[in-house]
């Protein structure tokens, strides 16, 4: 156990690194609070960032809270510290996401302490989402198995879309992307969520400059924040021929497996960042209920899905903003 509690340093230092975590348009659902005596971090939702149209039952705001845990557990390995995670705490309090108890890894119980993690600290901040084209490169074979065993590290299931099933998934993130369009409840909602930064300097949200390039192919998978608005200036591009897709999932769908697939989801990413691969998401299936259950391969897929990777060679994404961390940490006596 920790006879002094961390600095106020190394605590805040932990929670900016967590912050650096996706969040479905980048809401950054997320409230840290830090107790001194207890040497422990708790983590909860905030629910007044829910997207009521696109994530009605608040699954990708679970995922994204796991990204965020994901990354505090990487920078308190780095620090020298093990992160002793308890998820869902209190059944009776469900915004209460998780618990992070903090020991030096010299004593923290067993299994707690993974020496991988510290690996991973540097690409925290180099982690972008890419919303540009990449190269027509395939990702090696040695590679796909890392990622796919970052995500196994976390109790949760990563593997590439076949050639013979991309078809298919590439038809249904079209046909997604489709009925937002024509949807105004969630074509409002998406504007809501998009930042003009000649009007302001934003803390949340997705920036113009982060919407990457109009698809003159037909072929892009992430998803267009400029939506049925024209944007002024943006150039068009071709997107690669046949995306490589890796798809993200979890034997159950509930609270704890979002919050699973979120931490697998972040440790896929910063594995990939720290190769030079880059990645960017396609969400839009996977919030029509109707489509969600399509994604899964025919002959060896299992399981819930739970995220759509998009992942290649390519530009670094631009930085998106951040909260400042005095609305998002709280330092107790």
């Amino acid at each position: 156990m920790l006879t002094t509690s961390p600095s106020d340093t190394t605590v805040t230092a932990l929670v900016a690194d967590a912050t650096a975590a996706p969040s479905l348009h980048n809401s950054q659902p997320w409230q840290f609070r830090y107790g001194r005596s207890a040497h422990v971090i708790t983590l909860r939702a905030d629910f007044a960032r829910t997207m009521p149209e696109a994530d009605p039952s608040t699954r990708e705001l679970h995922m994204g809270c796991g990204a965020a845990l994901l990354n505090l557990r990487v920078s308190a390995a780095h620090h020298g510290l093990a992160a002793v995670i308890a998820l869902l705490p209190a059944p009776a309090d469900p915004a209460l996401l998780a618990e992070a108890r903090l020991a030096p890894l010299t004593d923290a119980p067993a299994g707690a302490a993974d020496p991988q993690l510290a690996e991973l600290h540097s690409a925290i901040r180099d982690r972008h989402t890419c919303r540009f084209p990449f190269a027509e490169q395939p990702i090696p074979p040695e590679l796909r198995a890392l990622f796919s065993d970052a995500a196994l590290a976390e109790h949760a299931d990563f593997r590439f879309i076949d050639s013979i099933h991309l078809d298919t998934v590439l038809q249904l993130i079209s046909d997604a992307a489709g009925y937002d369009r024509m949807d105004p409840a969630r074509d409002a909602e998406q504007r809501y969520w998009t930042r003009d930064t000649k009007a302001d300097a934003p803390v949340d949200g997705v920036p113009d400059y982060a919407f990457g390039p109009g698809d003159a192919s037909g072929r892009s998978t992430t998803r267009d924040f400029a939506g049925t608005a024209a944007l002024a200036g943006r150039v068009r591009a071709r997107f690669e021929r046949r995306p490589q897709l890796g798809l993200l999932s979890t034997k159950g769908d509930r609270p704890l497996d979002w919050l699973r697939a979120g931490q697998a989801l972040e440790r896929v990413l910063l594995s990939a960042t720290a190769k030079g691969v880059c990645a960017s998401f396609a969400t839009q299936p996977l919030e029509w209920p109707e489509l969600r259950w399509t994604l899964r391969d025919p002959v060896l897929g299992t399981g819930h899905p739970q995220m759509i990777v998009r992942m290649g060679y390519g530009p670094v994404g631009p930085h998106t903003p951040r909260r400042p961390l005095r609305q998002v940490l709280v330092i107790e006596p």
